[in-house]
């Protein structure tokens, strides 16, 4: 039986220009807030962290110096 990828979290692989399917699902869990982020949609994340985020403002917070 085929495994559907649908309301499954995949698991990233985050590079400066993209990232990488490292296990497929229909979308990632933001490190800030902990919503869901479906695949299609995500335009943020932490390379070094390796983590995504739901927004620009998020990723701003999460990575500022503190």
């Amino acid at each position: 039986m085929l495994m559907s990828k649908a309301d499954r979290a995949a698991k990233l692989h985050y590079m400066a220009n993209g990232f990488r399917v490292l296990s497929t699902g229909d979308h990632v869990v933001c490190a800030a807030s902990g919503v869901r982020i479906p695949i299609e949609e995500l335009r943020y994340w932490d390379v070094a962290g390796q983590q995504p985020f739901a927004s620009a403002e998020l990723a701003s917070e999460a990575l500022a110096p503190k």
